[in-house]
């Protein structure tokens, strides 16, 4: 399994973090990669399904994932149901004290992590249909630094929608193979 942790600050309470992650539809705004999300039944809760279509280079797929726990305002916890062997989490975590970047008027401040762990070799079984002359290989190797940066690009952007303006943000990335 392979396993990408995508952390940031974000100057807003746990709670609204929260509220806001919880709507997995809106991902595909922030996303270069994901086409479109689909809710399948559920109401955002653990339970809820989605259907998530994402096309990178020549190739389309679909992947079923589930909520699978929450704890509000702290953990969205999601694993996929079909086409991929992959889970993680939205962790939402309260500071102290405001960061010494935070902005004058900033005095709350939440560490903000979108955690995933996933087998990339599980996409075989998954229907994926490669173009000729193409191996899987070849796409898992490029594919694995393509969803660093789709995940680095979606906290970014999950940074700006929530605050309200765009601003340089500071990622904490760690991959482990």
């Amino acid at each position: 399994m392979d396993e990408l942790v995508v952390s940031t600050v974000v100057y807003l309470p746990p709670e609204e973090v929260y509220e806001f992650l919880l709507d997995f539809p809106r991902y595909a705004r922030y996303s270069e990669h994901l086409r479109d999300v689909t809710r399948r039944r559920g109401d955002g809760g653990a339970g809820t399904r989605y259907a998530m279509r994402f096309a990178w280079w020549k190739l389309t797929y679909t992947v079923e994932s589930e909520v699978t726990e929450v704890d509000r305002p702290e953990r969205i916890e999601w694993r996929t149901v079909r086409n991929l062997d992959a889970g993680g989490r939205w962790r939402i975590e309260a500071l102290d004290e405001g960061s010494e970047d935070a902005p004058d008027d900033v005095d709350v401040a939440t560490r903000v992590s979108f955690e995933v762990a996933y087998d990339p070799d599980s996409a075989k079984t998954g229907g994926l249909d490669l173009p000729a002359f193409v191996s899987f290989g070849w796409v898992i190797d490029r594919l694995k630094p393509a969803i660093t940066a789709e995940a680095e690009r979606i906290v970014e952007r999950v940074v700006e929608d929530l605050e309200g303006a765009r601003r340089p943000v500071d990622l904490t990335v760690e991959r482990r193979s």
